[in-house]
């Protein structure tokens, strides 16, 4: 799984649950969230890499105007899937080359254009870190990782809990089968007493 940072911006505020919305039907998962009011320092410097760009000073004073919605965005991909439910940077071309985008629907222009989204990993971690510093930012397993994990760790030690449930057969099959599993956990050691 990829994380991938989303700022619903000023101008698309009130549009929250639609956009919401539209990030839980194409699979995200929302991690963390926030609703914040950047000051026009704070705006400066998650926006520094432009930093003398004729657009730095009227998109940070943007992003300053208003409340913002930020989401950290979890799912195979995001950031890729993230930029193409976004839409064009600029909302205009968002309407005639992507209609269902978000900055198609919610945008107003190259600026106003609703929400934000990391353009690379690098981004994306440095730009999570800036809203949510106690963020774990490692990324989380994908489909395949996952897949070998229970292959390896879990089926097996849960198959035989499940074989010695069939033999044993008891009244209370599931406190049986957990006691069983708490007892034969490979992941804590058996103590055993010295004989005396």
């Amino acid at each position: 799984m990829e994380r991938t940072l989303a700022i619903i911006k000023p101008d698309a505020v009130q549009h929250v649950d639609d956009i919401v919305y539209a990030i839980e039907a194409d699979g995200f998962t929302i991690i963390d969230k926030q609703h914040i009011h950047l000051t026009i320092d704070q705006a400066r410097d998650f926006y520094a890499e432009h930093n003398g760009k004729p657009f730095f000073e009227p998109l940070t004073k943007f992003m300053s105007s208003g409340p913002i919605y930020v989401m950290i965005l979890s799912r195979e991909n995001a950031i890729a899937r993230w930029r193409r439910l976004l839409g064009p940077t600029d909302s205009v071309q968002a309407r005639e080359a992507a209609p269902h985008s978000i900055r198609a629907r919610f945008g107003t222009d190259n600026q106003r254009n609703a929400c934000h989204g990391s353009d690379s990993r690098t981004s994306a971690d440095r730009e999570i870190r800036f809203f949510f510093p106690n963020a774990t930012v490692e990324p989380l397993p994908n489909s395949a990782q996952i897949a070998t994990f229970l292959e390896s760790a879990v089926y097996p030690v849960l198959t035989k809990g499940l074989v010695a449930l069939c033999t044993e057969k008891p009244s209370n099959p599931t406190e049986w089968l957990g006691r069983w599993l708490l007892h034969n956990n490979p992941n804590k050691p058996r103590t055993v007493e010295p004989s005396q």
